[in-house]
C-alpha cells in the first residue's frame, strides 16, 4: 500500500480548494524567484530547519520498488541532503561570478504543476502545517550547447510562520536514474 492512500485526504470543501490556492501560489512565487536568480528572497521562504533531500534512485526488480528504489535518508547516499546553511552557501558561491560550473550564470526556467494538497493541519480551515505534492519540469540552459531538463515530482511540507509559509521540507524525486547534466547547480 502507498503512502497516498494510507493518508486520509482533506474534506474536499471551500476551505480546502482556497487553501490549495494559496499552496500553489507559494510554489509559483518560489519558481519565479529561482527564475530570476533571486536567491535571497527564496532563502527567506526557507525554515531554518529545512529539510532539502533527493535520494538517488535505482533500477530494482518488480515488486521492490517501494522499498529499493529510492535511497534513503541519513543512511544511504543521496543527490542532495541539506539543510537551510547548505543551500544559502551554495546561492553565495554561485553568485561570487567564479563558480566554475555557473560562469556564466544558467539560464533556468522552472515549471510547476498538478499541485496536490494532501494534508493540513490541525485544519485546511486553521492551517498551521500543510504537506503538498506537485511535479515539476526544471529546464536549464549553460553556453551555447548545454541543455538539461529535469522532470520529476516534489512532495513538499509548509509551515505557517509568523503569518507566512515557509518551507521546512522538499523531498525531490527525479523520474531518471542516470543524472545526464554534468553538473547539479539548479534548486528543485
Amino acid at each position: 500500500m502507498n503512502d497516498a492512500a494510507a493518508t486520509p485526504r482533506p474534506t474536499r470543501d471551500l476551505d480546502f480548494y482556497l487553501l490549495k490556492e494559496e499552496v500553489a501560489a507559494f510554489l509559483y512565487e518560489e519558481a519565479e524567484l529561482l527564475d530570476q536568480r533571486r536567491y535571497t528572497a527564496w532563502l527567506d521562504l526557507l525554515a531554518d530547519d529545512l529539510v532539502y533531500f533527493m535520494p538517488m534512485r535505482r533500477n530494482v526488480k518488480a515488486g521492490e520498488h517501494a522499498a529499493h528504489e529510492n535511497t534513503r535518508e541519513g543512511s544511504d547516499i543521496s543527490w542532495f541532503e541539506e539543510d537551510k546553511w547548505t543551500l544559502a552557501k551554495r546561492c553565495e558561491q554561485i553568485m561570487t561570478g567564479v563558480h566554475w560550473a555557473e560562469e556564466p550564470l544558467s539560464r533556468v526556467c522552472h515549471m510547476v504543476s498538478n499541485v496536490q494538497l494532501l494534508e493540513a493541519l490541525p485544519s485546511a480551515a486553521a492551517p498551521q502545517t500543510v504537506t503538498a505534492r506537485s511535479r515539476f519540469l526544471v529546464y536549464q540552459n549553460r553556453v551555447e550547447t548545454e541543455t538539461y531538463i529535469f522532470v520529476g515530482k516534489r512532495t513538499d511540507t509548509l509551515r505557517r510562520v509568523d503569518g507566512a509559509w515557509k518551507l521546512a521540507r522538499r523531498e525531490i524525486i527525479l523520474d531518471q536514474n542516470v543524472l545526464l547534466a554534468k553538473n547539479l547547480t539548479v534548486f528543485f
